[in-house]
C-alpha cells in the first residue's frame, strides 16, 4: 500500500511551535528498507556526526516505543501473537477493533502492569528493495534533525550518545 500511496497518510504538518517548519508524516524503520517521503530511516554507516547520532538515537528511541506498544497490545489480544489468515482489508478491521477494545478495556480497568510485560519481538517485515531514494527524503531528514538538535531537543540525548 505505501508504495501505491494507498495509506491515507495526512499531509504535512508543522513540527514547530510556531509551525515554520513542516514535515511529512512518517513510518519509522530500520536500515533494511529503502528510504521514502513518509519512511524514515537511521543514518548508515559507524562514524557519525553529532547531528546524525542525535537523528538515530530520536529515531531508535521511537522506534523502540512502537514496539513496546506493539508487544502490550499483542499481550493482552493474544490473535496478534499468530499471523493474521484473513484478507487485508478485514485484518484492518481486526486491528482497528483491537484498538478500540483496548483503550476501552484500560478505561475501565485501569492500568495493568502485567499487561505490559513484553515477550514477542515484533516479526520483521520484508525490506523494500525500491532502489535510490529520493532527492527530497534527504531534505526530509535534515528538518527531523535541525528539530532534535535545536527546539526540540530533549534535556538527556546528549548523554545517550
Amino acid at each position: 500500500k505505501k508504495t501505491e500511496k494507498k495509506l491515507n497518510i495526512p499531509d504535512p504538518g508543522p513540527i514547530t511551535d510556531n509551525g515554520d517548519i513542516r514535515v511529512p508524516y512518517v513510518i519509522v524503520a530500520d536500515e533494511a528498507f529503502g528510504m521514502s517521503e513518509n519512511l524514515m530511516r537511521p543514518y548508515g554507516g559507524k562514524i557519525l556526526s553529532y547531528e546524525k547520532k542525535i537523528f538515530n538515537y530520536r529515531l531508535t528511541l521511537a522506534r523502540r516505543f512502537v514496539e513496546c506498544t506493539f508487544g502490550i497490545m499483542c499481550n493482552k489480544w493474544r490473535i496478534l501473537h499468530r499471523p493474521l489468515d484473513v484478507k487485508i482489508d478485514f485484518s484492518e478491521n481486526i486491528v482497528k477493533a483491537i484498538c478500540v477494545l483496548h483503550n476501552y478495556v484500560r478505561l475501565r480497568d485501569g492500568f495493568k502492569y502485567e499487561d505490559t510485560l513484553y515477550t514477542a519481538p515484533l516479526t520483521n517485515l520484508n525490506p523494500s528493495h525500491a532502489g535510490r531514494a529520493i532527492k527530497d527524503t534527504d531534505v526530509i531528514r535534515k528538518k527531523f534533525t535541525s528539530y532534535f538538535i535545536n527546539e526540540g531537543k530533549l534535556k538527556w540525548q546528549d548523554n545517550m550518545i
